[in-house]
């Protein structure tokens, strides 16, 4: 069996599942019982990926391709289209996309190959009567801020509105900071709040600059806090100790000890 036949099979599974006769739970499934499954297998996706858990990152794939799959056949079952129609509609897409690599086009790097993206896409929508009056249009309402930002950030560079060199990112979050020194200085709490997004939407600029994504720059963080506060709360039950009872001073003792720890290993 090859691959196209793999994907007909599972696709026939669905089928099966779904018709009368079938998995009495499949065929209770709609479009909100699908939406949460979808969230959760992203999610689960996700986690492999940032783990490395390269074997589970695997199955967990498969896991979000039933639910793509499943999706499709609601929306066979309503007349709206077909799982081959999701191939079919991609494979074009990717094609059309690429003209650097399936057809007659050149682009020198990158950031060429996303302008071209942008413009190609600009394109379709105008051929399907689509128009969009901003290029930083069609961003999922539910995308996270700090994915948001990265993205937002990501289409304006298209368009050639971007900082040249991270250095200069840099000079950007130090005036931000700045702004909110004198914004903290002067006790506005209205200020502080913008100020404080200003920093981030810079950070997650710089993050973009050097080519790392934010959310997981942040996640990466979230853990190794995490893991140190973890260790210090182990370190003082050890000791008979609990993180309530001892002051600032000793626990950034123990932090200490448990980034250098960390370091050493």
């Amino acid at each position: 069996m090859n691959d196209h036949e793999r994907f007909g099979k599972l696709v026939e599974i669905m089928g099966q599942l779904r018709d009368p006769g079938g998995c009495p739970w499949d065929r209770e499934q709609d479009w909100g019982t699908l939406r949460g499954y979808l969230l959760e297998e992203c999610h689960e996706a996700i986690e492999a990926l940032d783990a490395g858990d390269l074997r589970g990152l695997c199955e967990e794939l498969g896991d979000l391709l039933l639910q793509i799959v499943f999706l499709s056949r609601l929306a066979q079952e309503e007349g709206a289209f077909t799982a081959r129609d999701v191939v079919r509609g991609i494979v074009e897409k990717m094609i059309r996309r690429h003209p650097h690599v399936f057809g007659d086009e050149h682009a020198a790097d990158s950031e060429e190959v996303l302008r071209n993206w942008e413009r190609i896409k600009k394109a379709e929508k105008a051929e399907r009567g689509e128009r969009r009056p901003s290029v930083l249009d069609g961003l999922p309402a539910g995308l996270p801020a700090l994915a948001r930002a990265q993205r937002l950030g990501e289409k304006a560079a298209r368009v050639g509105f971007d900082w040249d060199q991270p250095g200069e990112v840099l000079c950007k979050i130090r005036e931000e900071t700045r702004e909110l020194q004198e914004a903290v200085d002067c006790g506005d709490r209205d200020a502080m709040r913008e100020e404080v997004g200003d920093l981030l939407f810079a950070t997650a600029m710089l993050a973009r600059k050097l080519k790392h994504d934010p959310e997981g720059a942040l996640e990466g963080a979230n853990h190794k806090f995490k893991r140190r506060f973890q260790a210090i709360e182990s370190r003082l039950a050890q000791a008979g100790d609990s993180i309530e009872s001892v002051g600032i001073e000793r626990l950034e003792e123990l932090w200490n000890e448990a980034k250098a720890a960390e370091d050493r290993s």
